[in-house]
């Protein structure tokens, strides 16, 4: 029976708030500062500049929030000015994550709620056209965490729910993958908590890409021990 490793898109495979997070990096190495961390980063999308800034160098005055806002600015300019810019990269490690996977006879795919366009376009820059077998998006499936994308994957792929593996950053994918009777592996470099994947059906969250195959092994390894 195929084991299937199914995948969220954005905060799993690729860095959606890359752009942002970069820019802000780049902005406090102009100044010789340490960059905050990238979840620090993420928790003041949707502050304007200076408040931003004042909470990200909470020793900053005023001024220099500023002048911190427009290095933002600038930063921005630059990037934007880069044939690349508008590509979401893959998280470290998330390439070999794959080839791991599919050299140990996983088939793998994706559920997202991104459109098929969105979809196509990330995993041509990426290269990845072809390493899935099923691709399940918003454009054909109610959305996250109604099952019914995890459930047409794992019959596209020719699985089983016991033999899947929904691997995101959300809730909603945890959720959306145990309604579906998969497993549930939860990454913490997206978007939610470890304490709120796990509180959505996660049997674990890997830290790293690297630790992906393993956490899979396990669950469908667990899940096969139960049942005898």
């Amino acid at each position: 029976m195929t084991r299937l490793a199914l995948f969220d898109c954005d905060g799993t495979l690729v860095d959606s708030a890359a752009n942002i997070c970069l820019a802000v990096e780049r902005a406090f190495d102009r100044h010789k500062l340490t960059p905050p961390t990238r979840e620090a980063i993420r928790g003041i999308v949707g502050l304007s500049l200076p408040q931003a800034m004042a909470v990200l160098h909470a020793q900053a005055d005023e001024e220099f929030c500023d002048v911190l806002a427009q290095s933002y600015k600038d930063a921005f300019v630059a990037m934007r000015g880069t044939p690349d810019f508008a590509h979401e990269p893959l998280y470290p490690g998330i390439a070999d994550a794959l080839a791991t996977l599919a050299d140990s006879g996983w088939a793998l795919g994706v559920a997202t709620g991104k459109s098929d366009r969105g979809l196509s376009i990330i995993l041509a820059t990426h290269g990845l056209t072809s390493a899935f077998v099923t691709l399940q998006t918003a454009d054909r499936h109610p959305s996250k965490p109604h099952p019914a994308m995890a459930l047409a994957a794992i019959a596209d792929a020719g699985s089983k729910p016991e033999q899947t593996v929904m691997i995101g950053d959300t809730s909603y994918d945890m959720t959306m993958g145990r309604a579906a009777g998969a497993h549930a592996v939860g990454v913490a470099w997206g978007y939610h908590t470890p304490p709120m994947l796990t509180g959505a059906g996660a049997t674990q969250v890997v830290d790293h890409a690297d630790d992906l195959a393993a956490a899979l092994l396990a669950c469908v390894e667990q899940r096969s021990i139960s049942a005898a």
